[in-house]
């Protein structure tokens, strides 16, 4: 946690996260289908099992648990993602100190039947786009896999610092590859990989409805 960290997503409204994060949970806790698109490029759809939880990760932090800060997400392993994904805004694990923005060399990759095609994977920066699909193709059989699907709800934060402990809770949309954190989800597979990435200015349709506009949340408690 760095003091940037400390004054900015540390110091959200957390009652508003816990609302904004109660709202989001409420639409996609039972939804089948979300499709995520934005005007850089993304436009896929993930498909969801009542089997897999749903889990709000908004501050409140009880007794005996723990979660990582500042916090403002609502996430899930998908059971399905198909389309294309394009990483504008910064990667987790080594990659968001390593390249920092990713908004000038996003990177683009194809998802079928949940997992990253090895051919589709594109970036203008050669050499993150080698590292990046070492990671995903050559950690193991899994950490190709689209693990977790994540929509972030800290409102109180309004740009991108490049570390993805805050950055994955800006409003908006982050998957991640590898490890669906199975011991919280509920998944029946692993990965030794987990590999974040943030898409910025999503519009989001859970069962066709939109609950978000290029990253603005559309409910009426918050327009």
């Amino acid at each position: 946690i760095t003091p940037q960290i400390m004054k900015d997503g540390m110091c959200s409204d957390y009652k508003e996260i816990q609302q904004i994060s109660r709202l989001v949970y409420d639409k996609v806790r039972n939804a089948s289908k979300i499709e995520v698109v934005t005007e850089k490029g993304n436009n896929f759809v993930a498909e969801f099992s009542p089997e897999l939880k749903w889990i709000i990760s908004d501050g409140n932090i009880t007794q005996g648990h723990w979660n990582n800060l500042p916090d403002g997400e609502v996430f899930t392993s998908p059971l399905n993602v198909n389309g294309t994904v394009v990483i504008d805004g910064c990667l987790g694990d080594f990659f968001a100190e390593r390249y920092g923005s990713l908004e000038n060399t996003p990177i683009i990759i194809e998802v079928a039947d949940g997992r990253a095609i090895k051919e589709s994977v594109q970036c203008d920066n050669e050499q993150l786009r080698q590292e990046f699909s070492k990671y995903l193709f050559e950690t193991d059989e899994n950490s190709n896999r689209v693990g977790e699907f994540a929509i972030g709800t800290n409102t109180g934060l309004t740009e991108l610092i490049y570390n993805l402990l805050q950055d994955e809770k800006f409003p908006g949309i982050h998957i991640a590859f590898g490890s669906p954190l199975p011991g919280k989800t509920g998944a029946n597979w692993d990965s030794k990989a987990h590999v974040d990435g943030v898409i910025k200015n999503p519009s989001i349709y859970v069962d066709g409805e939109m609950i978000m506009d290029k990253g603005e949340f559309c409910f009426e408690e918050f327009v």
